[in-house]
């Protein structure tokens, strides 16, 4: 793929940050993530948002294959995916225009 991203994932990347209501929570979940590794709690204090929220969140991001969890079990681990990482320049474009549209 020479680090070239999948057409079909740019499509994904801006859907689930762009063309929907959760973008920007999805957004700062990512930033998070990005960051260093967090589970489903830790996210959910760090960003002082409901768990069952951020469990919604994470379950799209993941579903998306934005993110990859370490285990399928309590206190799940996620990472940035590495399709992500690829797409990480067109994920900071789409932050910045849902930034923008906020204004």
């Amino acid at each position: 793929m020479n680090g070239e991203i999948d057409a079909g994932f740019k499509r994904i990347l801006w859907y689930v940050f762009f063309a929907t209501r959760g973008g920007i929570t999805r957004i700062r979940i990512v930033e998070k993530i990005k960051e260093r590794p967090y589970n489903i709690n830790q996210l959910s204090k760090e960003l002082k948002l409901d768990y069952k929220t951020v469990m919604h969140h994470i379950k799209v991001l993941e579903d998306n294959k934005i993110i990859v969890a370490e285990e399928k079990k309590y206190g799940t681990i996620y990472f940035p995916s590495h399709m992500f990482e690829q797409g990480e320049e067109l994920f900071k474009e789409i932050k910045e225009k849902v930034l923008n549209n906020m204004k």
